[in-house]
């Protein structure tokens, strides 16, 4: 097959060509790919979505595996809860309607990320109060190291913000384990979760901790989403990115320092069980670089395409600028390379060391250039 470039298969549409690409539709075919590849000596890099991912301009030296497994199937089910296994390839956004239409309620607030289903807990992806982590009750995986298929249990993957045990495992700087279905425990339901998130909850009308419809959780998430620019829309160049770029920041509480101004958003920080971390506190990454100088639509001089904001006025921009809608977003104007970005990520987040000594960690994973 034709070796596409990453730029194509990718959300923030950057990227150089793929000197080997294999398209894998089923479970066995992604792990025949990843062993060829480990046995032939090649690097891989698997791709679902590509929603979570910046390649170099020059491309990729080893084997691109494209994970494009679909299937939601009903393992288990009782009067209260359903287990439905899910291909790792399989949309996300797919998966979320498909629960919400059927009344199974847990990643409704998950509405409208993109990319696929297998890279969820590897991330431990989560927005407007929910974590995958709340629901993932085993993972399966290609162990490339051993060589075997393995099931992780919730415990085994030992997720934290942003973050799992499956993620940290790598092998030659990268990962260890390519997840091939994950199984979620969904309940049944007409109303949400309880909304954990203030905005979500102020949206809907209703107070945190209360629930709401299904449907009307995915709507309004869907609503919030799109008006921040991180609903996919080929017609909008504020959605041609990774999401958001950096992960908010937690510290320890006594790190903050006297440089971060008393009105900096902070929140409170809870471990994997929900149970509060006293000592830690979780900073707003968005403020920080809004506050420190880096606003809607801010791109690096000297470079093309003016960037209008959403009245239509024109503010500083280029090839890769900040989105005109979300400052936590590095967008591709409509040329962009990689470079492009990663340059515009390093002025941000240098900006904002110098201002408040806060150090942003990028979210996406980074192949063959670096922040």
């Amino acid at each position: 097959m034709t070796s596409p470039h990453l730029a194509d298969l990718t959300t923030a549409a950057v990227g150089g060509p793929a000197r080997h690409y294999v398209r894998a539709e089923t479970e066995q075919a992604v792990v025949d790919a990843v062993a060829e590849a480990d046995a032939a000596g090649r690097a891989v890099l698997v791709v679902g979505g590509g929603s979570n991912l910046i390649t170099a301009d020059d491309g990729y030296a080893g084997t691109v595996v494209h994970v494009a497994s679909r299937g939601v199937q009903v393992v288990a089910e009782d009067a209260g809860s359903v287990l439905l296994e899910v291909q790792a390839g399989h949309s996300w956004d797919e998966l979320v309607a498909q629960a919400v239409a059927e009344g199974l309620v847990g990643i409704e607030a998950l509405s409208g990320i993109p990319g696929t289903t297998g890279a969820t807990p590897v991330q431990n992806v989560g927005a407007y109060g929910q974590e995958v982590a709340q629901t993932v009750e085993l993972v399966r995986a290609w162990d490339r190291h051993e060589r075997r298929v393995r099931e992780f249990a919730p415990a085994e993957l030992a997720f934290a913000y942003r973050d799992s045990a499956l993620k940290r495992s790598t092998v030659d700087g990268s990962p260890r384990h390519v997840v091939l279905a994950v199984r979620f425990r969904l309940a049944r339901g007409a109303a949400s979760a309880p909304v954990r998130y203030g905005e979500l909850a102020r949206r809907l009308g209703v107070e945190v901790g209360e629930r709401a419809p299904l449907a009307q959780v995915r709507e309004t998430v869907l609503a919030l989403r799109a008006g921040k620019g991180m609903v996919l829309d080929p017609a909008d160049r504020d959605t041609y990115s990774t999401g958001s770029f950096f992960t908010n920041p937690i510290l320890p509480v006594g790190a903050l320092g006297d440089r971060l101004p008393a009105e900096a958003p902070r929140f409170p920080v809870v471990d994997a069980a929900g149970n509060p971390l006293e000592d830690r506190v979780k900073l707003s990454a968005a403020w920080l670089i809004d506050h420190a100088g880096f606003g809607k639509g801010f791109g690096l001089p000297g470079t093309r395409n003016e960037v209008l904001d959403l009245d239509g006025a024109a503010v500083a921009g280029g090839r890769a600028s900040l989105s005109t809608k979300h400052t936590l977003a590095l967008t591709n104007r409509g040329d962009a390379s990689a470079a492009d970005l990663m340059a515009l990520a390093r002025t941000v987040r240098d900006g904002v060391a110098s201002v408040y000594g806060v150090d942003l960690v990028a979210e996406p994973v980074i192949v063959g250039t670096g922040v």
